[in-house]
């Protein structure tokens, strides 16, 4: 029997958009063939990384090989749920055999194993084809790092596409990978998905395993994924928890009531802009015109961004700790550090208030089933905007950017960064909703309603 043709550059491009869900079903049904896929991906990251600057280090022979070996175990009627298509894992993540670098040159030795996340995406047939770009330590909102240089947003290359997970989040946008791992520890997988057009959703804390860590960034942050779109998230994230999420993701939610809330937390001196305003005020006559209840209602949030802060300096503070070569570490980060260092007493007293604190923000959820505002106060940072400054300039301003997020990842809650748009200069607006501990499912479902009502997935940057 003949095998499928080759591709053309068109249908390549085309082929690189497709998605997770689309690339597993094609080699499935024999059109395409896992080393077309991964000969795909590596020639989009030859082609366009060295203007984005997303990728650390590309594996390119071995995932060759391990497509070659793919394709045999499609031909002897292996049916795996990703077997055969490429995806890309951030560098906060151990990868057997490389160091975790997590941009900076204070890293140590290669992880001697893959995170279990990892090898559950290898055991359902995936193959690694390199590993994207983080902000030293995953301390930032933006990769702007002196190891790796500058991750582009592919949206204006003048922009940052976010952080952590911003190497993760350029990648998928400009359809290198179709996928792509990332991690959020105060909205590292929700702001570059914002930054970028993606949907990026945070789980439940405990969803998604962290071994062989008990827990990674002080307990803040969940491993996650980068995607286009919903149905292929869904997919990845019942491969790593074996939740029923795909069939939630194919089908719309019941009736809901859900809280409109574009108020600032207390604590943060952000400014809302109209365009980010805007775009959670549609979404939510969107949500109406869809048969949902939307009410204006904020959640009780009061002091909680303060535990949310020395939590997350404490993280960092960890992690310097944890480095093999702290000298190395840039100086702001070394300020921050020290920051997380006086955070000690606090960092526990906050711990030691995280039920109580998620008793009184989910109070909220007595009265709604899904919180709805903007995922950021306003459009992506212009690269550069903070190089040279110092750790508590950066801080603030960064507090100012992304005032949206940090407190779900305190008080645990799922919370999805869902495309809402764009902006005047063509840049990706976003909404976040959040719902209930361990409710996932509504957020597929109503993710998977407003992608159905407003496509985004077939929006494609300029620099792809």
């Amino acid at each position: 029997m003949a095998g499928p043709s080759t591709p053309s550059a068109t249908d390549r491009r085309e082929l690189a958009f497709a998605g997770v869900a689309r690339q597993a079903a094609m080699v499935r049904a024999g059109t395409v063939t896992p080393r077309e896929l991964v000969e795909t991906a590596l020639e989009r990251i030859e082609a366009l990384d060295p203007q984005l600057n997303c990728f650390r280090v590309v594996f390119a022979e071995r995932a060759l090989r391990e497509a070659d070996e793919a394709g045999r175990r499609v031909l002897g009627g292996e049916d795996l749920p990703l077997l055969g298509v490429p995806i890309a894992v951030k560098d906060d993540t151990p990868v057997g055999g490389e160091a975790k670098v997590c941009g900076s040159n204070a890293h140590g030795d290669p992880e001697p194993e893959d995170a279990e996340f990892v090898r559950r995406l290898r055991a359902a047939g995936a193959i690694v084809v390199g590993i994207t770009r983080t902000p030293e330590l995953a301390a930032w909102a933006f990769c702007e790092t002196a190891q790796g240089g500058i991750t582009r947003n592919p949206w204006d290359a003048e922009r940052t596409s976010g952080g952590s997970s911003g190497g993760s989040a350029t990648a998928v946008a400009a359809a290198l990978v179709p996928a792509a791992t990332a991690s959020d520890g105060a909205g590292s997988i929700r702001i570059p998905a914002a930054c970028t057009g993606l949907f990026g959703l945070k789980v439940t804390r405990g969803a998604v395993t962290t071994a062989p860590a008990e827990e990674i960034f002080g307990g803040l942050s969940v491993y996650g994924f980068l995607t286009r779109g919903v149905a292929d998230a869904a997919l990845l994230y019942e491969i790593v928890t074996g939740q029923p999420y795909v069939a939630a993701a194919g089908q719309d939610p019941p009736r809901l009531r859900i809280a409109l809330s574009t108020k600032i937390p207390p604590g943060s001196s952000a400014r809302l802009s109209a365009e980010w305003r805007g775009a959670a005020e549609a979404t939510a006559e969107l949500l109406r015109s869809l048969g949902h209840e939307v009410v204006e209602r904020d959640p009780s949030i009061g002091p909680v961004g303060l535990n949310t802060l020395a939590r997350y300096l404490a993280g960092v503070h960890a992690e310097a700790q944890a480095v093999a070569h702290p000298e190395r570490l840039e100086k702001r980060t070394r300020a921050l550090a020290r920051l997380g260092g006086a955070m000690a007493r606090p960092a526990a007293r906050a711990r030691r208030r995280e039920r109580a604190d998620a008793a009184r923000v989910n109070a909220i959820f007595d009265d709604v089933d899904v919180v709805l505002g903007p995922t950021l106060a306003r459009a992506p940072l212009a690269i550069g905007r903070y190089e040279g400054r110092g750790a508590s300039y950066t801080l603030n301003g960064q507090v100012r950017w992304v005032p949206f997020n940090g407190v779900w990842n305190h008080v645990g809650n799922p919370a999805a960064a869902v495309p809402a748009g764009f902006d005047a200069n063509g840049l990706p607006l976003s909404v976040q909703l959040v719902a209930r501990h361990g409710d996932e499912a509504t957020l597929f479902s109503l993710a998977h309603q407003l992608e159905v009502a407003r496509p985004w997935a077939d929006a494609r940057p300029p620099i792809s």
